[in-house]
Formats: structure tokens, sequence, C-alpha cells
């Protein structure tokens, strides 16, 4: 499968899911089948969040299956939900089926502060992931994270990739110019940037994903068209 390139290397913008019908024919085809979505969609956008394994984990080989139906260089972004350390394991046995398709890992924390669970949480995990912290109590606020290890909208962060969440459209273009100079310099410094719009009954994240991809090519003209998969996952 032929790759498709990135507007600007490094910039791994798209939608959380792509399973929706009801975004034809817009952006999928009208007579395009339910089973061809992601390939569709892949051929169109450099990456996806993975929210089902956040209420469902799938069968190993329904990872591999994904994988198949996407190009090199695509990226999944799976889903943690992180309340029990006992099934870290099997989680990430399977999202290791997704391969060099395997991007970073949402972990969505909802409980109050706890540094004895993020430590067992964190010692459950390989390093070499790519972990997004989630976490929906301010008590997280200041937690220290390793080095493989970002907040969820946190620019400022150390590790080399930021993980942002566009959650309440509708977007201007002036907004989507403004967050696209903010990416720009983190791009220009050799920094992965996983950028995802929430998903609307109607294509308007698709849309959004694209603009934003046009304008970060605008502010980064001199780096041309980057050929994915040029980065490490």
């Amino acid at each position: 499968m032929t790759a498709t390139p990135l507007s600007v290397e490094g910039a791994y913008v798209g939608t959380s899911g792509w399973s929706y019908p009801s975004w034809k024919p817009a952006f999928y085809p009208a007579e395009l089948k339910p089973t061809e979505f992601l390939g569709h969609y892949a051929r169109t956008l450099p990456t996806v969040e993975l929210n089902t394994t956040g209420y469902r984990l799938p069968a190993e080989g329904q990872f591999e299956r994904w994988a198949d139906q996407t190009p090199e260089g695509f990226r999944f972004a799976p889903k943690l939900v992180a309340y029990r350390t006992s099934q870290v394991a099997t989680f990430e046995e399977r999202v290791r089926r997704l391969g060099d398709r395997l991007g970073p890992i949402r972990v969505l924390v909802g409980a109050k502060r706890d540094e004895g669970f993020l430590t067992l949480l964190l010692g459950s995990l390989d390093p070499s992931l790519r972990l997004a912290f989630d976490f929906r109590h301010e008590s997280w606020e200041d937690v220290e994270l390793p080095p493989n290890a970002v907040r969820v909208d946190d620019l400022e962060a150390s590790a080399g990739f930021r993980y942002l969440r566009f959650r309440d459209p509708p977007y201007s273009e002036k907004e989507l110019r403004d967050a696209a100079e903010r990416i720009a310099p983190l791009l220009a410094q050799g920094v992965d940037v996983f950028s995802y719009f929430r998903h609307e009954d109607e294509p308007t994240a698709p849309e959004y994903a694209r603009r934003l991809s046009d304008y970060l090519a605008d502010l980064t003209p001199s780096q041309g068209t980057a050929q994915r998969g040029t980065r490490p996952h």
C-alpha cells in the first residue's frame, strides 16, 4: 500500500474515530462499504484516535486487520482507561499487534491523584511507549511524568511529542490558523505533534483536520512535503 505524504513532517492530524456512516457522501463516497471506511480514511489523514479500546478491548486479530488496511506511516492512538493495572499487560499485548502503526497511547485517568497508582501503572507499561495522560481531576496538576509521557494539550512538555485534542467545535479559520502557529515551531524542532478533532454527525472533523494541515504546510514551506514513516513511532 502506497504511503500517503504528511503535509509537514511530524504533523499527525486526524479525528476521533473513523467509523461514521453519517460522513457519507461528503467524506466517504456514497457507495463505500463500512469495511472500507478505514482504508479510505487512511489515504486522506495520517492518524486516528482508537477510542474503542477504552470501552472493550478487541481481539488480537482485529488490531492486525486494522494495521493491514492502512499505509506505511499511519498511526493509531489507542485509548487506555486507567483504573486497573491488572489489565494493562493485556492491553499492551493487543495494541502491539498494530506493529509500526502504533502511535501514542492516550491514558485516561478519572480518579483523584494517587502517585502510588501512577507508579504501578507506569511500571506495567513498556517505557518505550509514548503516553499521553488525560487527567480529569485537578489534583494531578503538578505531577511529574517520565520522559516518554506528556499531558494532553500541554505544548510545554519536554518529551519528543505532543498530543492535542480539539473538543469544542466549531472552529473558525482564525482559530485553526492560530493553532497552526502554536504547533509549527514544535515541528521545526523535530517534535511530532498528534492532533485530533472530535467527531460529529457531519464530517466537519476531517475537514478541520485537512485545513489545519494546510495551514501547517503554509507556515513551514521549507520542509516541503514529508513522507510518512520518516520518523520513529
